[in-house]
């Protein structure tokens, strides 16, 4: 079966296709699964399950020989949104989005290999159509951006102590996207060499009185299905991991990964449109295809140990970097007219920087069949407060994790997580405020045979 009849039937089942992730650590997840996830994100050096694969591969080849697993998770990101100017606040409507995933992995031998489908990240906001975002228009502000993968892992164990590993993953990502943009502010990108039109609108006395209007004057970007699954504009490509594991001593492992950047092809939206407005009024409408361009997901690399203290406890740290500053200097959007008459190339700043995560984590074995676990997850916001958006405020910094495991019998079990991130104020030189919080919670079941 082709890779891409593999998505579309674990799509038909509703595994394949991750809801919008909403931003953690950007917009890539706190953690994967929720055995790393309650210990803070740290999962670099120690057995997690067949989230390893989406984690350090490496890990997936601790598993006792002869064993498969199979997990089974859901999980919810609840992020609490407000956009401030003086006078006014829009509260993001965007507040629950649910993630299904599914892995399995088999140990043979030296060997342990795999299959699993992961949300990877995203964001995403919904602001009511009467909201000061709207810009007077009477038109909903909306953002959705999510990525998945399909992930194939293999992994190997070179000698008792040192386990190498790899995944190659077939990734997909989409966007929908309701944004208005007054003449004043796209007059700004133009100046900056950030916008540039073409086409016998472009030229057109129409077009001169649009941005003869300022702030009146507001144009409407709208490319959305409303599609929980897949956004209007969607890619599909490619990435890749590897990792390693190393046993020092009986209780203690160093781990380490690199996370390939994605290689996605641009997002492309058939049917789009881009609406001119003067005063409230809808004074004309352009169909045509609009692409962004570009849009990758960063590489991250990162290193990691885990101790085992007694049969009781075991503790984790890792660390994490994320390359923003190479895929998020600026949203490319492109946009042509289907009769021609239209054409429109635009850069939206975002200078991203690149991200430093620590995490931290405990287990304690309560009992036989209880283990409970708590964590930190502690980060830099990597966007610039002179770009920040209200439909991209990726901003969390620090995430508060819990978590336990449950033995149901000696071949499954139950594993929960829940993270906590406060509230992260951020003021905009243009003169908003955005304070963005969120709850997770994640759930999985797993079975052994």
């Amino acid at each position: 079966m082709k890779l891409k009849k593999i998505v579309g039937v674990l799509a038909a089942i509703g595994i394949a296709a991750p809801g919008v992730a909403m931003a953690t650590n950007g917009m890539l997840m706190e953690g994967y699964g929720p055995i790393a996830t309650s210990m803070g994100g740290a999962s670099m050096a120690y057995d997690n399950g067949a989230a390893g694969m989406a984690n350090n591969p490496a890990t997936l080849g601790m598993m006792p020989s002869g064993t498969s697993r199979l997990d089974l998770a859901i999980g919810g990101l609840h992020p609490d949104i407000d956009s401030k100017v003086p006078g006014a606040n829009a509260h993001s409507g965007g507040d629950a989005y649910y993630m299904p995933a599914v892995g399995w992995v088999k140990k043979d031998g030296k060997l342990a290999y795999g299959v699993g489908v992961f949300a990877q990240g995203g964001m995403g906001t919904e602001y009511a159509a009467n909201s000061w975002v709207s810009q007077g228009i009477n038109k909903p502000s909306r953002s959705e951006v999510g990525v998945g993968n399909l992930i194939v892992p293999v992994s190997y164990d070179v000698s008792p102590d040192l386990n190498i590993g790899g995944s190659v993953d077939f990734v997909w990502a989409g966007m929908d996207l309701q944004m208005g943009m007054n003449a004043l502010q796209m007059g700004g990108l133009a100046a900056g060499g950030n916008l540039t039109m073409g086409g016998p609108a472009a030229a057109s006395p129409a077009f001169g009185a649009f941005f003869a209007g300022g702030a009146t004057s507001v144009g409407y970007f709208d490319f959305s299905n409303d599609n929980d699954f897949s956004g209007k504009a969607n890619a599909t490509g490619w990435a890749g991991k590897l990792g390693m594991t190393y046993k020092l001593n009986k209780q203690m492992t160093i781990g380490a990964t690199y996370h390939s950047k994605t290689s996605l092809g641009d997002l492309e939206a058939d049917g789009a449109s881009m609406k001119m407005f003067m005063g409230g009024t809808d004074v004309g409408t352009f169909t045509g295809k609009i692409k962004i361009v570009d849009f990758q997901f960063p590489e991250t690399y990162g290193i990691g140990i885990a101790y085992q203290a007694n049969d009781k406890l075991m503790l984790a740290a890792d660390y994490k970097r994320i390359g923003w500053a190479n895929v998020m200097k600026n949203m490319h959007m492109t946009f042509a007219a289907s009769d021609g008459s239209l054409t429109m190339d635009m850069k939206l700043p975002q200078e991203w920087k690149d991200q430093d995560v620590f995490m931290l984590g405990v287990a304690f074995k309560a009992t036989d069949a209880l283990t409970l676990r708590a964590g930190v997850n502690i980060a830099d916001n990597p966007i610039p407060n002179d770009y920040v958006n209200p439909l991209f405020p990726a901003t969390i910094k620090d995430h508060y994790t819990l978590g336990a495991g449950f033995a149901l019998s000696k071949v499954s079990e139950v594993n929960a997580s829940y993270v906590y991130a406060p509230k992260v104020a951020v003021t905009s030189s243009a003169g908003y405020s955005i304070d963005h919080a969120q709850n997770n919670w994640q759930l999985m079941y797993s079975h052994r045979f």
